[in-house]
């Protein structure tokens, strides 16, 4: 279950930064508001999931699954360039995601 509620807040988490973008520094309300009550269950996943995962291996997925995330939706919704160099940093933070599952003992 911890790995479910991981997922859940590493999305949460893509949701909050793209909706950040949108609020355009906090002054469009609906943007804002999604981004805030994102963010806040986004953490909440996360503190649920460390109950049962180590803190680095929680942290690490949870911040690169919001990074990548965050870089696919840019490209493919706010038309933010894809160019080899950014598309190999993603694959390589994919990896380390990878590896951190696998390494960890739970």
């Amino acid at each position: 279950m911890a790995w479910i509620y991981l997922g859940a807040a590493g999305l949460l988490e893509v949701i909050w930064a793209f909706y950040m973008k949108q609020s355009d520094g906090f002054s469009r309300l609906w943007p804002t508001v999604i981004t805030v009550v994102a963010m806040a269950a986004s953490v909440w996943f996360l503190s649920l999931s460390m109950k049962v995962l180590p803190l680095g291996t929680a942290y690490v997925i949870w911040t690169g699954i919001g990074a990548v995330g965050s870089f696919v939706l840019g490209i493919a919704l706010l038309g933010e360039p894809a160019n080899a160099l950014r598309l190999v940093s993603a694959v390589l933070i994919v990896a380390g995601l990878v590896l951190m599952k696998i390494a960890s003992p739970h």
